[in-house]
């Protein structure tokens, strides 16, 4: 069953150490599986690794995560070639995308040449849950800050533009993020920037924020906009709902 209406969760987190496993999903993952209105079975969850090269050990821990939880998980490889020629109908069988951090630039590279963006646009229309961590969340907006070219952040403005904003993640813990989301929107190379503390995530119906929520108990979510008159950057704390 499809979500109601078209949703992203675009977050700066998603995913934590597991107990007995090197990893488990994190409350923003079932956040995002319960928007999808899944019941009745199994939720199925496409993995996306792009961002990181799609690493066969990554893939195999976010398998064993699936199976705690009694999903069944996907992983849309497109190293060295994709899994199926039609990849639009391999997204389509999933009620939730989830897209893994590492390069932003890269991933959005090898999504162009490989036609990923409208398949994900349409499943998106249709009713399959967009979502990510990190260059996951800044694919789907015009663009962000990124650190794909170094360790200086860059910001790319190549993205998806599913959402006509821009993305910063990691708002909090990585002591550039702020001043460089700040700088570029103030001089106009981004638009409005919606930003995430790791752990926080945002939720979107069609192209609208509709909730800021985290799984942490700490963390928060950010709009940053240009005041036209001064040309600063200004910005503003979003209520945000712990999971």
């Amino acid at each position: 069953m499809p979500a109601e209406q078209p949703t992203i969760v675009a977050t700066s987190g998603g995913l934590r150490a597991g107990h007995r496993t090197n990893l488990e999903f994190h409350r923003l993952v079932h956040h995002a599986v319960d928007l999808s209105g899944v019941h009745g079975r199994a939720p199925r969850l496409c993995h996306v690794g792009t961002a990181n090269g799609d690493q066969r050990w990554f893939n195999a821990d976010v398998s064993e995560a699936g199976r705690l939880v009694g999903w069944e998980v996907s992983h849309l490889n497109l190293f060295t070639m994709p899994p199926t020629a039609d990849l639009a109908g391999f997204v389509r069988e999933h009620d939730v995308v989830w897209v893994g951090g590492g390069s932003v630039a890269n991933l959005l590279a090898v999504w162009e040449v490989h036609g990923l963006g409208p398949v994900l646009r349409d499943a998106w229309r249709d009713g399959v849950v967009l979502g990510g961590v990190s260059a996951g969340s800044i694919c789907w907006y015009l663009g962000g800050s990124t650190d794909s070219f170094g360790p200086d952040l860059r910001v790319v403005t190549n993205g998806l533009g599913f959402l006509p904003y821009g993305n910063g993640v990691h708002y909090d813990s990585e002591p550039m993020r702020r001043p460089t989301i700040h700088a570029a929107v103030a001089a106009g190379t981004l638009p409005v920037t919606h930003c995430t503390d790791d752990g926080a995530g945002l939720v979107y119906h069609d192209t609208e924020l509709v909730e800021a929520v985290s799984e942490r108990p700490t963390g928060g979510a950010y709009l940053v906009r240009r005041d036209e008159a001064s040309g600063i950057a200004q910005e503003e704390a979003l209520d945000t709902r712990r999971l």
